[in-house]
């Protein structure tokens, strides 16, 4: 094997677009991928809903707001060029009540702020004229938004990193330590091998915290997961749902709220809600690792969170377990559906990273020193913005090797 001038870890979404980047700008750099799992994408970029978010919720001039845009651009693009199938169905977001339309109104001006010139205020006659079964009092029409298999993105990115341009992708390959060499770069251990490259680039997800310990020390910050479930709706019923239909964000809850997505490999999911997680691959409640929920409730700003969240986080585990209570909460938007009409479908985690004063970090966050680049949260839209979070990654990786 060749030995690798960057090593990343992680091969998710964001890791693979990073290693195609860097291998575009210059293919003579060797780039080897470690991935702890047996194949690529295996957990957020695979549990993914398959949203092309065109970036109507992220604050002006955030790296969300500015990587969503771009990315978008890129991704549509890259799926024409590679063959990967996907639509760009639009979406609406709905008003369910009255109260909801002033923040509907600023959701529209920050979607001009962001470019979305196409976004468009309709009433409640519209909203019949497009998604026929939904009701509210007014939406906005986001036609840019599309849906795409992440995993089927990512594999694309695996091939050409691999195929076209030599990388590797190093598999079962889980990091265990990372030591600073004093001749320059550093080794990389794993569990049955050491790896010497000059730059290491961390885009771990789930345990990106973990491996920012080992080139940094000690950290403000520590990830979180949270479940993501989803229910299907049964086939008689999928007619409910022509598109992807939203709510409002509630500013109260950090997450966006369950919403309706069709999918590109066809069927209806309704979801996610949002649960605190009791392991950072706790797909369902009987995965649990005690470890982690102590370190969990041991970070001073998840306690925070908790206390600032807890009741509403305590709704969210009720509708887990309560078909009712779900069916409640997708009747906002389609009062025709019953608790009859779904069924459970998987679930997702989401790497969330929470600082010591219990903030729920809503930014993309890199954290740098001279021979390591860690992506420390990449939440969504980091799916959507992976090809622009990669060009963001490889142009700090050029200034370190050239």
């Amino acid at each position: 094997m060749k030995k690798p001038s960057v090593i990343i870890v992680g091969a998710g979404i964001v890791g693979l677009a990073t290693a195609l980047k860097i291998l575009k700008i210059n293919p003579k750099i060797s780039v080897a991928i470690l991935e702890k799992e047996d194949t690529h994408a295996k957990h957020q970029t695979g549990n993914n809903s398959g949203v092309i978010h065109a970036g109507v919720y992220y604050k002006p001039g955030s790296l969300k707001a500015l990587n969503c845009r771009e990315g978008y651009l890129q991704l549509v693009d890259f799926c024409k060029k590679e063959n990967v199938h996907f639509e760009l169905c639009g979406k609406l977001i709905i008003a369910t009540g009255k109260e909801e339309i002033p923040r509907l109104d600023e959701l529209y001006i920050r979607a001009q702020k962001n470019g979305l010139t196409d976004v468009a205020k309709i009433n409640k006659g519209q909203i019949k004229e497009i998604e026929p079964h939904a009701t509210g009092e007014a939406a906005l029409m986001v036609p840019n938004t599309g849906i795409v298999d992440y995993h089927e993105v990512a594999s694309k990115y695996a091939e050409l990193v691999v195929d076209r341009y030599g990388g590797q992708i190093i598999y079962n390959s889980e990091v265990k330590n990372i030591v600073r060499k004093n001749t320059g770069g550093i080794e990389v251990i794993t569990s049955d091998k050491t790896y010497s490259a000059s730059l290491l680039i961390n885009t771990a997800g789930l345990y990106s915290d973990k491996i920012t310990e080992m080139t940094h020390g000690k950290i403000n910050t520590r990830i979180i997961p949270f479940r993501g479930e989803y229910v299907e709706l049964v086939k008689d019923k999928q007619y409910l749902v022509k598109n992807l239909i939203y709510p409002v964000p509630d500013p109260r809850f950090p997450f966006l709220g369950v919403h309706f997505t069709r999918m590109i490999q066809g069927g209806v999911e309704a979801g996610p809600n949002a649960v605190w997680a009791f392991s950072r691959e706790g797909y369902d409640f009987k995965i649990i690792s005690l470890k982690n929920v102590a370190g969990d409730l041991m970070w001073p700003g998840f306690r925070k969170v908790m206390r600032k969240y807890g009741r509403i986080g305590l709704g969210e585990y009720y509708r887990s377990f309560s078909k009712k209570a779900l069916c409640r909460s997708v009747q906002k938007l389609i009062p025709e559906i019953s608790k009859d009409d779904f069924e459970r479908s998987g679930a997702g985690v989401r790497a969330q990273a929470c600082d010591k004063n219990g903030g729920l970090i809503d930014d993309f966050l890199i954290i740098e020193n001279k021979w390591s680049i860690n992506v420390l949260n990449a939440p969504s839209p980091a799916a959507t913005a992976s090809l622009s979070i990669g060009d963001t990654i490889a142009g700090l990786a050029m200034k370190r090797i050239g």
